[in-house]
């Protein structure tokens, strides 16, 4: 959160303080100069949308728009005493919006737990006798002073059909104490626990831990920032519910719609993950070098280089640590297997390989030969550890 100085007569990155004041008095007077635009969030399962996140968009004085961060507009209002104000501005616009929300979906709108007790929030909420589908998202972690005053509004908010949310889950010990003081029905993954998932088995692990445990208070997971399309696969095979994220859609104007061919995409691989006994579920994507393409398989990553139609020649692997060569280790592909074969199947042949090449990747690939992708054989003795 960006924090203001103090000292008047300084000039921060984006202005003095005076200029500060001036921008959050001009958007209290004119609520004109907040817009609101809206993130799809996404049944991971199903491959349609299931709510909206509302985000905030400011506009300068003068009407142009603001080119600084929504984090450093709430903390200068903060950093003012005029925090609980502008964030109702936002509540009040996002209640407005509510009647017009696509069929079965919520609204989740950004709240700061130690102000969402102060009478200007309160007010605006306690004055809606029907709050549903609103999701209150408790943006920061700092601890609450009267945590007894806040989880009594819970029990209110709740009478009125209002859910909570805690973000950034996982990203400290002080978050996790408020998940369970809290007990929200909806915990968002920390974007950093996300970010490369597919390829970190301590991210995957602390992912299916946390899942859980939202199962275990009846709350949904809710993975942000999903940017590619392994992280989205990795959090489908551990039934993550919901996630939002570049990939899935970007911020716009009430509401924004799935694109066809990601929800088929999603679909398909949703599918996919589900096949539990197959090493389907076990399968990555990695760069592939030649085929129709091309491609190059970037330093230190593993990858595949294919013949003219994409099939599997061989598996280029990041060198070890004690081998200072350039490039990629070139490894013969010695095991190949289709998508459906059965990783109790598979680990037995991964066995019986030589100790040279025991350990590779297993290449799989579709019914005419095709490469799909590479299992791990570390992901391979997981699956068995879990099965067992």
């Amino acid at each position: 959160m960006y924090l203001l100085m103090r000292n008047s007569s300084t000039t921060t990155p984006a202005g003095t303080v005076e200029q500060w004041q001036r921008r959050v008095e001009s958007v209290l007077a004119d609520p004109a100069l907040l817009q609101l635009v809206f993130q799809p969030i996404v049944d991971l399962q199903r491959g349609v949308v299931a709510g909206y996140e509302t985000l905030a968009r400011f506009s300068e004085p003068d009407g142009r728009p603001s080119r600084l961060s929504p984090d450093r507009w709430f903390a200068a209002a903060e950093a003012q005493g005029r925090g609980a104000r502008l964030e109702a501005l936002v509540v009040r616009r996002s209640l407005d919006l509510l009647g017009q929300l696509p069929p079965n979906c919520f609204l989740t709108v950004n709240v700061s737990p130690h102000l969402l007790t102060d009478s200007e929030l309160t007010d605006v909420l306690l004055a809606v006798p029907e709050l549903a589908p609103l999701v209150l998202e408790l943006t920061e972690h700092q601890d609450v002073a009267d945590l007894r005053t806040l989880l009594d509004l819970r029990e209110k908010l709740r009478s009125r059909g209002a859910l909570l949310a805690v973000d950034d889950a996982g990203a400290g010990y002080s978050g996790l104490r408020q998940i369970a003081s809290i007990k929200p029905q909806m915990v968002k993954l920390d974007r950093t626990l996300v970010t490369g998932v597919d390829g970190d088995e301590v991210k995957l692990a602390l992912t299916e831990v946390l899942g859980e445990f939202a199962g275990r208070i009846d709350a949904w997971l809710l993975a942000e920032g999903i940017e590619a399309w392994g992280e989205l696969e990795a959090l489908l095979r551990l039934r993550v519910p919901l996630g939002q994220g570049w990939l899935l859609g970007r911020p716009g104007p009430a509401w924004p719609r799935l694109d066809p061919v990601v929800a088929a995409g999603l679909r398909f691989r949703s599918a996919r993950a589900h096949l539990v006994d197959h090493v389907a579920s076990l399968v990555e994507q990695v760069p592939v070098e030649g085929g129709p393409y091309g491609g190059v398989v970037p330093p230190g990553q593993a990858g595949l280089r294919v013949d003219a139609v994409g099939r599997p020649v061989s598996l280029l692997l990041p060198r070890r640590r004690d081998d200072d060569q350039p490039g990629h280790r070139v490894a013969p592909v010695s095991l190949r297997v289709p998508t459906l074969a059965g990783v109790r199947e598979v680990a037995r042949r991964v066995a019986a390989r030589p100790d040279s090449c025991r350990f590779d990747p297993v290449v799989c690939v579709d019914d005419v030969g095709i490469a799909v992708g590479v299992v791990r054989v570390e992901r391979l003795l997981l699956r068995l550890a879990a099965d067992a």
